[in-house]
């Protein structure tokens, strides 16, 4: 539930509570769980390293595979995903 206050015009204050669910602790994130702990790294064709942002409060680690497998999102705090960023920032 989330209450808003409002000033009107006589300076009075009102609160107003809207239905719904309350969405500020989760934010826009592209990945909606922690993520995988592994992947097998022969796979991984890029590395994106998302920093918390205001839209969303967590470090993100989002692997591209190769051979149009898509995306996956990693856990940042496994021991894998630690080795594949310094490896990345190795790269640069």
């Amino acid at each position: 539930k989330k209450t808003f206050k409002i000033l009107l015009i006589t300076n009075e204050i009102y609160d107003i509570s809207l239905p719904g669910q309350d969405r500020s602790s989760k934010g826009r994130c592209f990945c909606a769980d922690k993520g995988a702990n592994m992947v097998l790294v022969k796979n991984i064709e890029k590395v994106e390293i998302i920093p918390p942002s205001p839209s969303c409060r967590k470090h993100e680690i989002i692997v591209t595979l190769k051979n149009g497998a898509g995306r996956k999102c990693m856990n940042p705090e496994s021991k894998f995903t630690q080795n594949v960023i310094i490896k990345a920032l190795e790269k640069r």
